[in-house]
């Protein structure tokens, strides 16, 4: 005898042809780029009609949204209220950079996709814009308790370290892995602080 149908069961069969559409949408992003991609396109992939897309998700903030929520649910970027805990700022960074670098490798086909959509699509910046305050937060953590006379020298020093397209300029354009790129960053940091303090004797002071 067949098992009756229940408000679960559709509840159930709803769930997983929403996830189908977002891994659909996900995939074809990452691959195409979100101009290219195209609602016939996502249901195509993920084996349902376009209407059930736009049932599911009746705009394309809608998507994006639900996209983007998803992937960094199921791929969180790294905490920086676990970094402003570190007292010692070259310790913090190198721990931030190793934790993030990883993140950016992991997740860089999407990366490198918002960032080069970003300037032209408004729906997209709307969507990241959490996103992209957290990196935002992360300068801001790690160029805390420097030892400077130009913090804003400093910051953008910081800030350069931790954009997603510093990693993938040093990493995929030239070849470094992620502990040589972080390595290399917090260099650059460290020689920002030193030649912004005024004097020579400071923590990484060398003798001549």
């Amino acid at each position: 005898m067949p098992r009756p149908y229940t408000k679960r069961t559709r509840a159930t069969r709803e769930a997983a042809t929403r996830r189908r559409i977002i891994d659909a949408t996900i995939a074809l992003h990452e691959s195409l780029g979100g101009p290219a991609t195209t609602i016939s396109a996502i249901a195509a992939r993920a084996q349902v009609s376009r209407v059930t897309v736009y049932r599911h998700f009746p705009d394309e903030w809608a998507l994006l949204a639900a996209c983007t929520g998803t992937y960094l649910q199921e791929h969180r970027p790294p905490d920086p209220g676990a970094w402003a805990i570190v007292p010692d700022v070259q310790v913090r960074l190198r721990l931030a950079l190793a934790e993030l670098y990883p993140f950016y490798r992991q997740s860089q086909g999407l990366l490198a996709r918002a960032d080069q959509e970003l300037p032209t699509n408004p729906i997209l910046r709307d969507v990241l814009a959490g996103y992209v305050e957290a990196v935002g937060a992360m300068r801001e953590v790690l160029a805390a308790g420097w030892p400077t006379e130009d913090a804003a020298l400093l910051r953008a020093a910081v800030g350069h370290a931790v954009a997603f397209a510093t990693w993938h300029s040093l990493a995929v354009e030239q070849g470094l892995s992620d502990t040589q790129a972080a390595s290399l960053m917090e260099r650059l940091v460290r020689a920002t602080a030193d030649a912004t303090t005024a004097t020579s004797e400071g923590p990484w002071a060398t003798d001549h």
